[in-house]
């Protein structure tokens, strides 16, 4: 049964076409646990979920700061894992990099401020080329994982990157102009209310790469937290990787 595709004014109650869907909701996909060694000697914890249809891409993801309490089950990434495969043929890789807990394991190693970090990141676009190499890679960073992205996530085979509510702590101008010369695409979600780095101050920051699409986020802050704004970064997203799939659906197939 195809995806119902009428939007609704409530998240939050039920409708006479089908089930809303929630922050709870999973909906199917093949899901598939792995270990990523880094070139360091490390195991990583990590997760795919695929598409029970052909994938359009691979979704790399990378999670917000772990002394904050960021993991792969910080709660975008999941519903990111959660919903994208079936509603938009996007298969997602989440993991926990080095240090990091989620309730799927721990990963090797200690937190290193992003620096280290970058064996993670380049083994994960290592592991989703060799796994899956006619697909594009797109590298999603949140918070933390966008400082990551900037640093580490250089490699050819990445089509693109997607940030939400990049603080740019420790990605320099060094980084921003590398990928204003590079001119692969960058997509950058700035939530009105940011904590770190708000629209105007993230405006001056990005103009070191002039193709970037800077999408200011009215209302959102820095977590993201309601279904509306979960609503809104999942479209984003599916805008760039797969827009053959909007409007996104709100609600399940009536059974």
């Amino acid at each position: 049964m195809p995806w119902p595709r009428q939007l609704h004014s409530s998240l939050v109650s039920e409708s006479v076409h089908g089930e809303i869907i929630r922050p709870s909701t999973v909906l199917p996909s093949k899901r598939e646990v792995i270990t990523i060694k880094t070139e360091d000697g490390l195991d990583l914890v990590g997760e795919i979920a695929t598409p029970l249809t052909p994938a359009v891409a691979t979704l790399i993801t990378l999670h917000p700061l772990p002394t904050h309490g960021g993991m792969m089950d910080s709660h975008i990434i999941a519903k990111a894992a959660n919903r994208l495969p079936a509603m938009a043929a996007i298969r997602v890789i989440r993991f926990n990099s080095r240090g990091t807990e989620s309730a799927l394991g721990k990963s090797g190693g200690e937190f290193d401020g992003g620096e280290s970090e970058r064996y993670d990141v380049e083994a994960v676009i290592a592991l989703a080329k060799e796994r899956f190499p006619s697909e594009p890679i797109w590298v999603l960073g949140w918070s933390f994982g966008t400082d990551l992205a900037l640093r580490h996530a250089r490699d050819g085979a990445v089509k693109g990157l997607i940030l939400l509510s990049p603080p740019l702590r420790t990605a320099t101008d060094e980084d921003l102009r590398f990928w204003g010369s590079d001119g692969r695409d960058v997509i950058a979600l700035i939530p009105e209310f940011d904590d770190y780095l708000p629209p105007d101050p993230a405006r001056e920051r990005f103009v070191l790469i002039p193709q970037l699409t800077f999408i200011p986020v009215e209302g959102a802050k820095h977590l993201w937290v309601g279904e509306p704004a979960v609503y809104r970064v999942l479209t984003e997203i599916v805008r760039v990787i797969n827009p053959s799939a909007l409007p996104l659906p709100t609600q399940l197939p009536k059974q």
